[in-house]
């Protein structure tokens, strides 16, 4: 650590290992252990009563949207037991906890001294009860009046020389409103500096799926997963990520789907599913769900494919129109003849080496595919986080054209988004490359010139921090720093910022690292009752595959010094702008059916927002592709297969390819616990994953301590004191817990086009632990 900043607060979670306990990896997921961990959760953090009356109404129509995974909930009747999963019922507890952070204990606790606490123990300490702020120089955080802290913000926005010096970050829990108004106040501010999670998650999706099918977001529905004959998971572990997508695809399975995993783990949410709201499932019987298990090398996904296509292909050359959809290809899409004429310049043999998967698996593969065409392909980061992650999306659309499987019940693509609204964000212009459209109907409704030139992604804020170009940093919820890449470098562009403000439910590590001067302002929580001018109000959010329904929160807040999202934006536009605002703010503030009648004029689908929201299930967002419609792509309503290029990496003999994972007791970077039930790990997160003949070669024994480096860009990174754990991976790779190895991944390895870290390939070397050796 540089001697000028040892007195800042860590960046990292500390350098220290707990009491590491191994088991056999889970070959299921869920059943009864599942319910056990999530009530244990609820039950200490609200008690009983609260727990189970947030739970009754979670993920109902009526009741409020689960803050975790973006998953939708059925079209129809919705489970009178639980219509949530173990990490749903964990979002929870984090959020509907009765431990609050007053004035006293920000007294009592000093930034430095919260900073040498581990995320988990950060993230248990409670929701936070009043707005804070931190003084330059300052080492405790102290009370401030709302009206003061929406003061000091605007002082510093409006003494920046552009406003392009500030730069405005969301995450995915923001509602549709809130998020809408965000937006609108940023622009009518003078920037499109609105970086947000989607540039480190799922860009690379929207940029692959718009260049190709017109839409960033996917093309499938719920109910077509029960019409489908093949469903492919790739890149994604459902079990963990989005646990309520086993549900759909037991009931898949039933109706008669084959199911093809393909990922470097092999998981225990890919593998088996015991439904704990049926009997079988609560006696412990399960249901397979896998038929064929493709154990892909990292980053091997895009060699798997264009060898299914080539297997694909040798048949329909033998028996024209059997294999591919002649008639889709023909009048839907264009660019067949130079993507064969490409894919036949690759030979099976070398692909499958790429892939990492036998021949003979992958020809199964092309099997269970050949004469079907109700295909259901699924992917989430393992996909998207590398180099060539647009590619490898436009490799899966390439397939899904080969078979006609866009447009038709029971087919399409289905990208898997993280966080609960991170799609709904999107559409409601969270974006820094807006279209032009989008900017001429806001100048259109509301009467001023918005700002034309692309703003900063998060990747680019960073560096803008960094080389001072931005002054002032805002956080609509999240926990920037322990999301994004690079952690060290992250820290340090922070740390020169003139103010930082995170808007948040808990306390995380971000409020730790902070500006010359930092804000943290309380928020209610989504399942916390929202209150306006006496009325009980709701939001709305829009799920994976663009369904927007309300959220009504049921609980009594912990605070009475809390605001919601809209009125936080609302009051700082309102002190910010003052009278040089064209938009009435009080108006927005005091009304979501205001928000929602204003949207209804700007964004497309959504008028009558406020009739069609309030219909029990809610309402889909227009989406073309589904309909078999491919428009703005440049193409001429036609749908282009790419031809794309297999990556090529380039690595030393003892280095090792690393991806960084969830546990199965986290959501993003939120630490539920310290367990990861299915992969066998209890109370420690400083483990990394390898091959049995991995650690053998290298010299290592289970359970030895070693350090992990990365040097891209002659730069070192040190990740120190991890633990070897064996694992079934592929030979040559690696996985290790995010954000603990963050701090690896490299602000300048981005893939190509969507500028998304490549958190899912990073290329380390594993040394014999020396102690102190990052000190």
């Amino acid at each position: 650590m540089k001697e000028e900043t040892r007195h800042q607060p860590a960046a990292e979670n500390p350098e220290e290992l707990l009491n590491l306990k191994l088991k056999e990896p889970k070959k299921w997921a869920v059943g009864m252990p599942g319910v056990m961990a999530a009530m244990s959760d609820v039950f200490e953090e609200t008690g009983p009563t609260r727990g189970l009356r947030a739970l009754f109404y979670m993920n109902k129509k009526g009741g409020f949207d689960c803050s975790s995974c973006a998953w939708p909930d059925p079209d129809d009747e919705r489970s009178p037991v639980a219509e949530y999963c173990e990490n749903g019922a964990k979002a929870l507890a984090e959020e509907a906890t009765i431990k609050k952070l007053t004035e006293e204990f920000f007294a009592q606790n000093s930034v430095a001294d919260l900073a040498k606490l581990n995320d988990y123990e950060i993230g248990k300490k409670g929701r936070i009860a009043l707005p804070v702020y931190l003084p330059k120089g300052g080492t405790h955080y102290e009370p401030i009046s709302w009206d003061e802290a929406f003061k000091k913000i605007a002082d510093h926005l409006n003494s920046l020389t552009s406003p392009d010096e500030a730069a405005f970050y969301t995450s995915g829990r923001t509602s549709n409103e809130a998020a809408f108004m965000y937006q609108l106040f940023v622009r009518e501010f003078g920037t499109n500096n609105l970086p947000d999670c989607s540039n480190m998650c799922h860009e690379s999706t929207s940029v692959g799926l718009a260049e190709t099918i017109g839409t960033g977001k996917g093309t499938v529905t719920l109910n077509d997963f029960y019409d489908a004959n093949v469903i492919m998971i790739m890149g994604q572990n459902p079990g963990t990520n989005h646990p309520r997508m086993l549900s759909a695809l037991e009931k898949a399975k039933k109706k008669g789907a084959k199911i093809i995993a393909v990922n470097p783990l092999h998981e225990a949410g890919l593998m088996a599913f015991k439904n704990p709201q049926k009997l079988k499932g609560v006696l412990g019987f399960g249901t397979q769900l896998t038929d064929l298990y493709l154990q892909v090398k990292i980053n091997g996904d895009m060699a798997l494919l264009k060898a299914i296509e080539i297997l694909l292909y040798e048949v329909e050359k033998e028996m024209p129109g059997t294999v591919f959809d002649q008639e889709f290809i023909e009048n839907k899409t264009v660019g067949y003849s130079a993507f064969i004429e490409q894919l036949q310049q690759y030979k099976l043999d070398d692909l499958a080496i790429e892939a990492g998967v036998p021949l003979n698996q992958i020809r199964e593969a092309a099997e269970l595919l050949k004469y079907k065409n109700k295909i259901i392909i699924c992917w989430a980061m393992g996909i998207t986080q590398h180099i060539n992650g647009v590619d490898a999306v436009k490799e899966i659309v390439n397939l899904a054209l080969l078979k006609g499987s866009v447009g038709k019940p029971g087919a399409g693509l289905c990208p898997v988004r993280g966080h609960s609204n991170v799609q709904g964000n999107r559409t409601m212009m969270i974006w820094e490359k807006p279209r032009k459209w989008q900017l001429n109907k806001l100048k259109e409704v509301f009467g001023f010139e918005p700002p034309r030139e692309h703003g900063y992604d998060v990747v680019e804020s960073i560096k803008a921090m960094h080389e001072g170009k931005l002054k002032v940093f805002f956080a609509m919820g999240g926990n920037f720093l322990s999301a994004t890449p690079d952690t060290k470098f992250t820290a340090e562009a922070m740390r020169k910022l003139k103010l930082s403000v995170h808007v948040s439910t808990k306390l995380n590590r971000s409020h730790l690292v902070h500006g010359q001067e930092a804000l943290i302002l309380p928020t209610l929580s989504r399942s916390d009752k929202d209150i306006v001018n006496g009325e009980a109000q709701f939001i709305s959010c829009e799920n994976s595959m663009g369904v927007v329904q309300m959220s009504k929160g049921v609980l009594d807040p912990i605070s009475k010094n809390l605001l919601n999202e809209n009125q936080i934006v609302c009051k700082l536009a309102k002190a910010t702008l003052g009278a040089r605002s064209v938009i009435d703010w009080d108006e927005y503030a005091a009304s979501y059916d205001a928000v929602r009648d204003i949207i209804g004029k700007v964004i497309p689908g959504f008028d009558n927002y406020n009739q069609k929201v309030r219909l029990p299930g809610g309402f889909y967002t227009p989406n073309a592709p589904h309909e078999g419609r491919f428009e703005n792509n440049g193409f001429a309503g036609k749908a282009p297969f790419t031809v794309t290029e297999l990556p090529k990496h380039k690595m030393e003999e003892d280095e090792y390819v690393m991806a960084t994972i969830r546990s199965h007791d986290q959501y993003n970077t939120t630490i539920y616990g310290l367990d990861d039930r299915y992969r066998g790990v209890y109370n420690e997160r400083r483990v990394i994953f390898m091959n049995e003949i991995d650690i053998q070669k290298a010299g290592f024994t289970t359970g030895e301590k070693v350090d992990l480096f990365n040097y891209h860009g002659s730069i070192e990174r040190v990740a120190g004191l991890f633990v070897v754990v064996p694992f079934n991976i592929p030979k040559g790779c690696t996985a290790t817990y995010y954000p603990e190895t963050n701090v690896l991944v490299p602000i300048d390895s981005v893939a190509e086009k969507s500028n998304t870290p490549t958190s899912k390939m990073i290329f380390i070397k594993i040394k014999k632990h020396v102690p102190h050796l990052t000190q």
